[in-house]
């Protein structure tokens, strides 16, 4: 059911230092940071040869990976992003499975553009996991 890995997030307590550091000290290219309300975050993207990493900053009072860093102050890995051909029935086949679908189960549209969900980390190994159709 699932395709290739889309990206890693890593949330961190200052993007523009954590940006810095893929760009000058690992030479990567580097997006430009973008806003995105909906989430309440902001993210860079880092273009790796086969995949991303997409660093996840603060963005307002109620964004969801503010808890995230108080209890990792330095940051750390919030999610991982798989890719499905189809979201909705890779919701569907997942719930019937038992697995949890968070804020509601319906797509949200993501970073890229396109609808995503995420799954409960429970439910798969400790690991908060982000659908991402492709």
């Amino acid at each position: 059911m699932i395709g290739r890995l889309n990206h890693v997030a890593i949330a961190v307590p200052d993007l523009k230092a954590a940006t810095e550091v893929y760009r000058t000290t690992l030479g990567a290219h580097v997006s430009e940071a973008v806003d995105q309300p909906e989430h309440g975050v902001t993210t860079v993207f880092i273009d790796l040869p086969n995949t991303k990493i997409e660093l996840l900053g603060v963005l307002g009072d109620n964004s969801p990976i503010a808890g995230f860093l108080e209890r990792n102050p330095n940051g750390g890995i919030h999610h991982l992003c798989y890719e499905v051909p189809d979201i909705r029935g890779a919701r569907d086949r997942l719930v019937a499975q038992g697995a949890r679908v968070l804020s509601g189960g319906e797509p949200k549209i993501g970073a890229h553009g396109k609808p995503v969900l995420f799954l409960h980390p429970k439910d798969f190994c400790g690991t908060l996991v982000e659908l991402e159709e492709a």
